[in-house]
């Protein structure tokens, strides 16, 4: 059953057409999701589908009894309506009884909750209930009184999420869902849309999310659109060999126009019908000679100076805020080439702990100890701070017209914008006109530009395509400095680092060894143990104590003969897994490692260091008595 279909789309600002007559259908039951580079039109056709932005020409055309809700990328609340004013701002029944059932339980109105009560009843809209408190609470929208003007970006984005989940509606479009949303949000949102019967639509650059969720991708380009009937790993694939026949066709385009070429010089102007049908033939070939592919490459070897001995250093600090406790006695000391994610959930510190170390903020207590030799390099979530009137090309001609390379060579302004995927057309435009992901990438760039040896990337994620975060991904791969990430792209954090600062709240951090998923797994087992504790409070274990006080020796002088061959074998048990545990940290580090080898070194590290912390209990045991 189709739900939605779109014929010849056209849409264009002055002279540049954004496409050209596009045109595709989606079916009840289908999970879609367009990508495209930042600048291409994504959100803007998304705002044509729903009559926000007017087209040039083309029919946008719903099914008549259905649902449809849009959750834009930029929201788009009343800031005098409270959350939960705002999540109820639909005319569904269900919705409108559940809102007033939730005021009767707030305010204390016996005769209102007894009338809500029978009504929630006969519209069988408890299920409706449970979800709505559900959803709230998942995106910690708890304190449902507040206005919407009091709150931060993020909790406004999150509320324009619950609103759209809440609607009920059978056709949800979602520009951008997973931003400002913590790693926990990102996966309840992705196993809610992947169990959903409602026929979804979005926009996104979180590859997990379009690997798990969506069963069709669209690809927008050159003006027009390519369907994958498939998840992301199946459009890399039958992108790459679309691609791979374009340039087949482009190199026999090519050939065929180098002769066609010479006869076009040879001959005087055409004056037959079939001369005059060659010259219109080789103005088409010309057309499809000139083609070129995009390879999305950045191959910047930029002069980078090298790091002393001494980096960063991190001794016993400490720092609140009131009552809050971000860092207690929290003490590290940084390695070259060391490749950190930093996760937790929003409000825990991340922000703060990297303004700390950079000397942005003062700490509280303790002392942060810089190497001379260190250049930070921070993108921070905000976006490039200039004058909007100016030229694209200026932004960076005003760091420097030319950027140091390796062996003396340098780099025009020009040809830097090129490498970061600003073609030549796009260089004198005005920074106003830019997309929101154009302007992030054009910050990037006047933050690595700087040649840092120490880069902090604070949410480097939200608003880059996916192709722009590929392009990142090889050129962090190669670089040679220190690396810190704070993102809630589990794609890119299980490329990028090898170990985790996960940050609890009121100052607990831990260091997990391995990338995000590795973090995720044990955490889950963690929890499953929890689970089971909670359920056993092992009276088994308290009688095998007793048990053993009573029967244990009241002094102990010597291991037995199984004893000190049980000790002997715990020191060689001991000496291997260390040396294992070098091997796997040095594939983690090393930055030739592929995706798969980082994910295998993770897991057998993790696997090595609980054998090595239960071989150490045990040695330790022992070792009173040997």
């Amino acid at each position: 059953m189709n739900f939605l279909s779109v014929e010849n789309l056209t849409k264009s600002f002055g002279d540049r057409i954004i496409f050209s007559d596009v045109t595709f259908g989606i079916d009840q039951g289908d999970k879609v999701a367009i990508v495209a580079k930042n600048g291409n039109g994504k959100t803007t056709m998304l705002r044509c589908l729903m009559n926000l932005e007017h087209y040039d020409s083309g029919r946008v055309v719903y099914r008549n009894d259905i649902r449809v809700a849009f959750m834009q990328q930029t929201e788009t609340l009343d800031d005098s309506h409270t959350i939960l004013e705002a999540v109820f701002s639909h005319d569904l029944p269900e919705l409108q009884i559940v809102k007033k059932y939730n005021q009767a339980l707030r305010e204390g109105n016996e005769e209102a909750i007894h009338a809500c009560y029978e009504e929630l009843t006969e519209l069988n809209a408890w299920d409706m209930e449970v979800k709505v408190n559900q959803i709230l609470s998942v995106l910690k929208l708890d304190n449902t009184d507040l206005l919407v003007g009091s709150l931060s970006g993020g909790q406004k984005k999150r509320v324009a999420l619950a609103q759209v989940l809440v609607a009920e509606a059978d056709f949800l479009i979602l520009d951008e869902p997973t931003n400002h949303l913590d790693l926990d949000m990102i996966e309840w949102l992705e196993e809610y849309l992947s169990k959903s019967k409602s026929t979804i639509l979005m926009v996104t650059h979180d590859r997990y999310f379009l690997e798990v969720v969506c069963d069709t991708i669209y690809e927008l380009e050159d003006q027009t659109i390519y369907k994958y009937k498939g998840n992301f790993s199946y459009y890399l694939e039958k992108k790459a060999e679309r691609q791979e026949q374009l340039q087949s066709t482009i190199d026999k385009a090519r050939n065929t126009f180098k002769k066609e070429l010479d006869w076009i010089r040879r001959q005087p102007k055409a004056r037959g019908t079939k001369q005059k049908a060659r010259v219109d033939n080789f103005q088409d070939v010309k057309k499809v000679a000139s083609q070129r592919i995009d390879d999305d490459e950045i191959d910047i070897p930029v002069k980078m100076e090298r790091l002393g001995s001494k980096i960063l250093e991190l001794h016993k600090i400490g720092k609140s805020y009131g009552d809050k406790v971000i860092l207690d006695n929290f003490s590290y000391n940084f390695q070259r080439k060391e490749r950190l994610g930093i996760v937790g959930n929003n409000g825990t510190g991340k922000s703060t702990f990297l303004n700390l170390i950079q000397g942005r903020e003062e700490v509280d207590r303790g002392k942060v100890v810089t190497g001379e030799t260190v250049v930070f390099g921070y993108y921070s979530q905000e976006l490039i701070q200039v004058d909007e009137d100016k030229k694209v090309i200026d932004v960076i001609r005003d760091i420097a017209e030319f950027i140091p390379l390796e062996k003396g060579r340098q780099l025009s302004a020009a040809q830097f914008l090129e490498k970061f995927l600003f073609p030549r057309h796009m260089h004198y435009n005005f920074v106003y006109k830019l997309s929101g992901g154009e302007k992030r990438r054009l910050k990037l760039m006047t933050v690595l530009m700087a040649n840092p040896n120490f880069l902090i990337l604070d949410e480097p994620t939200n608003d880059l395509d996916i192709f722009v975060m590929s392009v990142l991904e090889d050129y962090l791969r190669t670089f040679e400095g220190c690396l810190i990430v704070v993102s809630h792209d589990r794609y890119f954090m299980d490329k990028m680092v090898d170990h985790l600062f996960v940050f609890e709240g009121q100052g607990a951090i831990k260091d997990i060894i391995g990338n995000y998923t590795e973090f995720r797994k044990q955490t889950a087992a963690d929890y499953k143990k929890e689970k089971l504790a909670a359920k056993d409070p092992e009276p088994v274990q308290e009688v095998k104590v007793t048990q053993i006080a009573a029967s244990a020796p009241s002094e102990k002088r010597k291991l037995s003969f199984k004893e000190k061959h049980e000790f002997d074998q715990l020191e060689k048990d001991l000496e291997s897994l260390e040396a294992d545990k070098v091997k796997w940290t040095n594939v983690l580090s090393d930055g030739n490692s592929s995706n798969d080898d980082l994910m295998k070194a993770g897991a057998e590290l993790a696997q090595i260091m609980e054998q090595i912390d239960a071989k150490t209990e045990r040695w330790l045991e022992l070792s009173e008595f040997a």
